[in-house]
C-alpha cells in the first residue's frame, strides 16, 4: 500500500493541472484557493502567514502552482471587469509566493537589495506578453481599475503588507472581500496606530498617497470610511498623521508568535 502513495500524489497533481488547463472544467482559481487554504494560516495576532517551507518541500503542489501561473499566459486579460481584477491580483500573489519558495529560506523579499526590491525583475507571461510584478501593480492594476483597494488585494510577502487571504479573489465575492480586507488592515496596528501625538500609519499611505485622495486629509477620509467605531473616534479626535511604518520581514509561518 505505501508504494502506491507517490503514484496517487502524481495523479492528484496531474488532475489539478488538467482542471486549470481546461476552461470550464472548474472554477478558474480553484487550484490557487486550495494552495492558499493549505499553506496560509491565520495567526492569533491577526496576520496571515505562509508555510513556505512546507510548500517548498512539496513537488506536487509546486507543480500545481506553476501550472496555475502558466494558465494566464494566453488568457485575455485586456479588460477592466471584476474578473480581470481578480485574475491580475491572483496572478501577482501567486507569482510572489513562487518567488519566495524558489529563494527560500530568506528573511525578506528584499534580501539582496540595498534599495528597492525584486519586483521589476520578477516576470511572468500573462495575456500574451511578458510582464513584471512592478508592471502588474503600477501599469495595470492601479491605472486601469483606479481603485485604492488594489493595495489591499496584492501581497508583497511581508508582515507590513495587508493579509494574503486564504482563498482566491473571485468575481462573485470580490467587492465584499475587498472591503473586508481594507477593514481588516486599517483596524490592525499594521495599518493605523494611535499615539499621544497623532497617528502612525502604514507607509502604503505615503507611497501611494495619490491613490488615497492625494493628501493626508484624503488618507484620513479613507481610513474613516473603514475604521471601527473606537478607531474612528480617535481619528476624528486627532486626525494628524505624524509618522509612517512598514515591516518588510517575511510573512513566514516560522515567525508566528505562537511558535515561540
Amino acid at each position: 500500500m505505501p508504494d502506491c502513495l507517490p503514484a496517487k500524489r502524481l495523479l492528484t497533481s496531474l488532475l489539478l493541472a488538467l482542471l486549470v488547463a481546461l476552461p470550464g472544467a472548474a472554477q478558474e482559481h480553484d487550484v490557487w484557493t486550495r494552495l492558499l487554504e493549505t499553506y496560509v494560516h491565520e495567526s492569533a495576532d491577526g496576520v496571515t502567514r505562509v508555510d513556505y517551507a512546507a510548500l517548498a518541500a512539496s513537488p506536487e503542489d509546486r507543480a500545481a502552482l506553476d501550472t496555475y501561473i502558466a494558465s494566464f499566459e494566453s488568457r485575455d486579460l485586456s479588460g477592466a471587469s471584476d474578473a480581470d481584477f481578480a485574475a491580475w491580483a491572483n496572478l501577482y500573489n501567486a507569482v510572489t509566493v513562487r518567488y519566495i519558495v524558489q529563494a527560500y529560506p530568506l528573511e525578506s523579499i528584499r534580501d539582496g537589495y540595498l534599495f528597492g526590491g525584486p519586483w521589476k525583475k520578477i516576470k511572468v507571461m500573462a495575456g500574451g506578453r511578458e510582464v513584471s510584478l512592478d508592471a502588474i501593480e503600477h501599469e495595470i492594476l492601479r491605472p486601469r481599475f483606479a481603485d485604492p483597494r488594489v493595495h489591499y488585494a496584492i501581497n508583497c510577502a511581508s508582515y507590513g503588507c495587508p493579509n494574503l487571504l486564504r482563498h482566491a479573489w473571485t468575481t462573485d465575492t470580490l467587492d465584499a472581500d475587498l472591503d473586508a480586507a481594507v477593514r481588516d488592515y486599517i483596524n490592525h496596528p499594521r495599518g493605523v496606530r494611535v499615539g499621544k501625538h497623532g497617528l502612525t500609519v502604514s507607509s502604503i499611505y505615503k507611497w501611494f498617497e495619490a491613490d488615497f485622495g492625494g493628501s493626508k486629509d484624503g488618507v484620513i477620509k479613507h481610513l474613516l470610511e473603514y475604521a471601527e467605531p473606537a478607531l474612528a473616534e480617535s481619528l476624528r479626535a486627532a486626525p494628524k498623521i505624524r509618522d509612517y511604518q512598514y515591516d518588510w520581514s517575511l510573512n513566514d509561518s516560522r515567525t508566528d508568535p505562537a511558535n515561540d
